[in-house]
């Protein structure tokens, strides 16, 4: 494990129809291309996730509350991972008007197994500005998501701000030296 590598973010994402891994090379663009290595879920093994200290994990939520497939095929995996040491973002990919009461429920999920072990968790961001009904990915008795809420289906035209935001956010958040480029992709 070298010292450039834990300096860097290790972007984890599943995506079967490719808006999730848009996402995660959107969110490198920004934070820096230099300073993110993105993974494809499915192509990885758990020993990856020991060269980062910092983690970004995009999970869509597929039809009525269900995990992405690789995701899935890696869940037993990502609960064998001992997240200590390790500063912990997400970000989840929904339709709210089509599944309004499963929004984001794949990343509630994730965030749930993650937490049990992880030492810090950052990205929160608030429910404001989505029309759904339920969540697994809401914190309770807050209005806030457990990461980046993002609905490619019904608010693509909200996407380019939103992870503008989310990464000047969680920029301060990781305590990262590079500026952050906005963008308006």
């Amino acid at each position: 494990m070298s010292e450039s590598t834990l300096s860097k973010i290790g972007l984890f994402f599943g995506s079967d129809e490719g808006n999730t891994e848009s996402i995660a090379h959107r969110i490198a663009r920004r934070l820096g291309e230099g300073a993110v290595d993105i993974h494809d879920i499915g192509d990885v093994t758990q020993l990856e996730f020991l060269n980062y200290d910092k983690l970004i994990l995009g999970i869509p939520t597929w039809d009525f509350g269900q995990i992405q497939s690789d995701w899935e095929d890696f869940w037993e995996d990502v609960e064998a991972i001992d997240f200590s040491g390790k500063t912990v973002a997400f970000v989840g990919l929904g339709d709210q008007f089509g599944y309004g009461d499963f929004f984001l429920d794949a990343m509630g999920m994730l965030h749930d197994v993650v937490i049990t072990s992880a030492d810090k968790v950052v990205g929160y961001w608030p429910t404001e500005g989505y029309d759904y009904d339920a969540s697994k990915a809401e914190v309770p008795g807050q209005k806030l998501f457990v990461g980046l809420a993002i609905d490619e289906d019904q608010q693509s035209e909200l996407t380019a701000d939103r992870l503008n935001r989310w990464c000047a956010q969680i920029h301060d958040e990781f305590g990262l030296d590079t500026p952050v480029i906005e963008l308006d992709d």
